[in-house]
């Protein structure tokens, strides 16, 4: 028998306990909440709903498991400052669910420079999970590409506490690198190069060295390919009947190398979930 719900909502965030399942689609394309009714008077409901246990735990099976994104969007598409402790406390609360270590980095990425201080300080706080801190890593990252006057304050927050990088595990030490890349900081690459000499980043993430300065633009692709070669029983761009290794144009390299390198981000965050799993 289901249980009665003991929260009520006001009419237009009512709704969203019965608006479904959702694809994981671009932000771009989420609904517009704000056409449901649900504007900034909303807000403490919303979060509310977010963060309530019972409905991010509700069955599978069930449309209400499905209210706690829908309220998270349309926290982020209101810009709703007030939801980012509420939020945060989620990526270790809710560790295992690959929804919200998808997609608050976006929320956090539409609300705005307003989160980056509390960003900072979870990043900082060496309590979080690993996986935990990741997200946060991705959604410093986030804010600042899509707010470029919040670039420089992402930048100074990824790379002071990559400066710690001793403190670090190696997987949030590639993610923070990975940020700085994706954020172009050809400025952090002494720093960089210092974590990589030193042994503390992860090379799954972003490749080694030299593929993160070919990726800031500091060497061309054609000054790293000589260490690709090999035995071709090692490596899939090799022929067993051809005597030269074959060499793909470079921008069909570029589309591999960036798929691989964005399928192993992946599978390294979901292995940090996985690693820090609390029972």
């Amino acid at each position: 028998m289901e249980q009665e719900r003991t929260t009520h909502y006001q009419p237009a965030v009512e709704r969203l306990l019965t608006y479904g399942e959702s694809d994981r689609v671009r932000p771009d394309d989420w609904p517009d909440y704000r056409e449901l009714g649900i504007g900034p008077e909303h807000i403490p409901e919303l979060i509310q709903m977010a963060t309530d246990e019972d409905l991010n735990l509700a069955a599978a099976e069930s449309t209400e498991v499905w209210a706690p994104l829908h309220a998270w969007r349309a926290l982020g598409q209101l810009r709703a400052v007030e939801a980012i402790e509420p939020l945060l406390e989620l990526f270790d609360r809710l560790e295992d669910d690959d929804w919200v270590h998808e997609e608050l980095p976006i929320v956090f990425g539409l609300i705005g420079p307003a989160a980056l201080p509390k960003l900072a300080a979870y990043l900082a706080d060496l309590s979080h999970t690993d996986s935990s801190r990741i997200s946060a890593i991705s959604s410093i990252e986030r804010i600042g590409k899509t707010w470029p006057d919040a670039r420089d304050e992402a930048l100074a927050i990824l790379e002071e506490r990559l400066e710690r990088f001793e403190e670090n595990e190696s997987d949030v030490n590639a993610f923070l690198v990975e940020a700085l890349v994706e954020l172009g900081a050809t400025e952090a690459a002494p720093l960089i190069e210092r974590a990589f000499a030193e042994g503390y980043v992860d090379p799954m993430v972003m490749g080694d060295w030299e593929d993160v300065q070919v990726e800031l633009g500091l060497k061309s692709a054609q000054e790293v390919a000589p260490k690709q070669r090999g035995d071709w029983r090692e490596s899939p761009l090799l022929s067993p009947e051809a005597s030269e290794p074959f060499t793909p144009a470079p921008s069909q390299v570029t589309h591999k190398q960036k798929a691989a390198q964005k399928k192993a981000r992946s599978k390294i965050a979901k292995l940090s979930r996985k690693k820090n799993r609390k029972r």
